[in-house]
């Protein structure tokens, strides 16, 4: 079997997905809101306010908000799928905030099955790892909004402050590339990195805040550049691969580890690359039992 892996020079620079976090009025809107063609989630609802309408209108964004299901996971979820697998002028992602997305899926969840063992994060878990999976296949920048809170740890028998951290899905630092909070001094405001795997950006580094650093630092170019819709799986192809599956009788095992392994539901939402690869296995099985008899 061919080795899949390309060699590094066929790679190119992904745009950034980040989290910002920071306490309330440190200019986390505002910095996000800088950012070339916002498609803004606004969870919280104040992003109806002057400043940062005058800001979307300025650097030719739109506006997705309560009214249009904004506080909805689901709907949040399908509004992203659209974002990556349809044509459209937008290139920057917010939402804001996610802790307020991630902590109204927890309260539902709690409703329903408690809160004993955590039982309402993890509920609230299982979209947040769907979401994240068509954030992964976005071509945007993504900008996460998180509101900030003092992190406790244990030392001894003593619980102590360790600084600051995030409210909400607790694993997200790991999903993403860069983390950075927000402080505000007086009238001065700077970014501080709290965790990244970009090496302009170092860890505990120390920055004004400003779009023009911020992309200086990851590069305009990769930022700014027009998104690109996600191919996703054709009727043609839908079609092909249901006939085989019929023709070849594939055990629904089989297909379940595939769609598993894609993150996806139903062949629909496969990418045509995938799926493209199911079918050839398949039509390599065929060919093995049309030679066998």
């Amino acid at each position: 079997m061919a080795l899949k892996a390309k060699t590094p020079a066929e790679l190119s620079e992904s745009k950034p997905k980040f989290m910002i976090s920071g306490k309330s009025g440190v200019g986390k809107t505002m910095f996000a809101l800088d950012f070339p063609s916002v498609y803004f989630i606004d969870v919280e609802g104040g992003g109806k306010r002057k400043q940062y309408t005058a800001k979307m209108i300025k650097n030719g964004g739109a506006y997705f908000g309560k009214d249009e299901g904004s506080q909805d996971y689901a709907t949040v979820i399908n509004e992203i799928k659209s974002l990556a697998t349809e044509k459209h002028p937008y290139k920057t992602l917010v939402i804001d905030s996610f802790s307020k997305l991630y902590n109204i899926a927890s309260a539902i969840a709690e409703e329903k099955v408690g809160n004993d063992f955590g039982r309402d994060k993890k509920e609230a878990n299982r979209p947040t790892r769907q979401l994240i999976r068509f954030l992964d296949d976005l071509d945007m920048t993504v900008i996460l909004i998180c509101h900030g809170k003092d992190k406790w740890i244990r030392q001894g028998k003593e619980v102590v402050n360790d600084g600051t951290t995030f409210d909400g899905y607790d694993k997200m630092e790991y999903e993403l590339d860069l983390w950075i909070e927000i402080v505000k001094l007086g009238k001065v405001r700077n970014f501080i990195v709290k965790k990244s795997r970009v090496s302009t950006f170092e860890d505990g580094s120390f920055h004004p805040l400003s779009y023009a650093i911020f992309s200086d630092l990851y590069g305009k170019d990769v930022i700014e550049k027009p998104s690109v819709p996600l191919q996703l799986a054709t009727g043609e192809q839908i079609s092909k691969i249901t006939r085989l599956i019929e023709t070849i009788n594939v055990d629904a095992e089989i297909v379940n580890k595939w769609l598993l392994k894609a993150q996806v539901a139903t062949f629909a939402e496969m990418k045509s690359e995938d799926i493209l690869k199911c079918i050839a296995y398949l039509e390599n099985k065929m060919a093995a039992v049309i030679g066998g008899k």
